[in-house]
């Protein structure tokens, strides 16, 4: 099999961590919870659902290789046409997160549909990645035509919090939290309306065995994907058997690197095993 844009992913960053579990589900009382153990990489959605979407099966894979992975919500969601409320959206975005693997999901209290990049809404994240340490984290790509604005939003957030992440010298803004430099910031894509693998600095990953873990997760969200949404379900299904297609593998996601990765081994990136 050809190799695919994973070993390539881990070209950029290498990981240390061994697995362990820890499940957290809101961010109250933060500085004054005992110290938490870091998390290899943390991805951040707008909205419970966009992880999974876009980049379940990375996180799921990731899991496997035994890192330790965290997803952050901006917000929860709501309110949404088919759930009776908040309670129910984080049930499912636990169940989602449990069927992934990953150790951490939190979700921020910040306002769905009124999501704005902000420096209120700066500081919440980066007091998540200060606190976490992640080496690597997973940011929204670009807009999203016809969907959520919130999306955008997202997008800006993120990047701003890496950024006062390992700001130093601020440590009032950010409850006495130590800086903390996160090595690589990459950007994922909710659909081809936002990039295509042409996109400068793109890359896939193979979910090929993962897909299914990926699909299961997204329907965790029944309040959202009922019957009648199942072409959801396809559409996100056709997307990563394009990829593979496209790359000679079973299924893949894609990412984009904001600078140009590096690959140390041209053979064993490139060549077929």
């Amino acid at each position: 099999m050809k190799k695919s844009g994973y070993s390539f992913f881990f070209h950029l960053i290498h990981f240390h961590h061994q697995l362990s579990l820890f499940h957290s589900t809101s961010l109250t009382s933060m500085n004054s919870s005992p110290p938490v153990e870091s998390l290899d990489l943390i991805a951040v959605g707008a909205h419970p659902d966009d992880v999974e979407i876009a980049i379940g099966g990375t996180l799921a894979k990731l899991v496997k290789q035994g890192h330790r992975v965290g997803i952050v919500d901006l917000t929860d969601g709501e309110p949404t046409p088919g759930s009776p409320g908040p309670e129910v959206r984080l049930a499912e975005a636990q169940a989602a997160a449990e069927i992934l693997g990953v150790q951490t999901r939190l979700t921020l209290d910040l306002p769905n549909r009124r999501l704005f990049d902000c420096y209120e809404a700066r500081v919440k994240l980066a007091k998540v990645f200060r606190k976490y340490r992640p080496k690597v984290v997973l940011g929204i790509y670009g807009k999203t035509p016809m969907a959520s604005p919130d999306h955008w939003q997202a997008m800006q957030i993120t990047d701003a919090a890496v950024f006062y992440s390992r700001l130093s010298k601020w440590d009032t803004e950010f409850d006495g939290l130590p800086v903390h430099t996160i090595q690589k910031l990459i950007w994922y894509p909710l659909g081809w309306a936002s990039a295509t693998h042409e996109t400068p600095g793109s890359f896939v990953i193979d979910i090929s065995d993962t897909l299914e873990a990926k699909l299961e997760s997204v329907r965790a969200y029944k309040t959202q994907f009922p019957p009648g949404k199942e072409r959801v379900f396809r559409m996100v299904e056709s997307q990563a058997r394009l990829l593979g297609g496209l790359t000679g593998i079973g299924a893949g996601e894609l990412l984009i690197s904001p600078h140009p990765p590096v690959v140390s081994d041209l053979l064993t990136q490139f060549t077929i095993l």
